[in-house]
């Protein structure tokens, strides 16, 4: 007997649904990421008033950034990118309240930054990701915030 596509997929959804026990509510305040992926997809952004939950990816190379009071941990999930940190980012310009943006970053350290890799970036450090053609970096970011 052969199924309409519609009904195979009401059989899937039940089937999988059935071995799942009901998850008991999580405390105020907990948040758990399934293999470390935000419930809502990568444009969410989980803001717990000290600091900024997000995942981040990327295709082509950043701008500069400088974030006066927050600091910036990643951890590299997968792909691959050379990070500037540090000297003096050009054509700096305000993005948002304490936050600016350039074009590149004068007297700056580089280094290549892959998965595994755990990055730390203080406040006030401008920092940027460079990519080569058809590479890709995506990572887990920690945005701490210094009022």
């Amino acid at each position: 007997m052969k199924l309409s596509p519609f009904l195979s997929i009401a059989l899937l959804v039940a089937v999988t649904s059935a071995g799942r026990a009901q998850q008991p509510v999580l405390p105020e305040g907990v948040t758990i990421w399934p293999q470390g992926m935000p419930p809502h997809g990568i444009k969410q952004k989980d803001d717990y008033g000290n600091h900024i939950l997000s995942v981040s990816h990327r295709e082509k190379s950043g701008v500069v950034e400088l974030h006066e009071t927050k600091e910036d941990v990643m951890i590299v999930r997968s792909g691959e990118a050379t990070l500037i940190v540090g000297g003096r980012g050009t054509n700096m310009h305000p993005s948002a309240p304490k936050e600016q943006q350039g074009t590149n970053i004068e007297d700056g350290v580089s280094r290549h930054v892959s998965a595994g890799d755990v990055i730390h970036i203080p406040a006030n450090t401008a920092h940027q990701f460079l990519l080569e053609p058809g590479k890709q970096i995506t990572y887990t970011l920690v945005k701490i915030v210094n009022r």
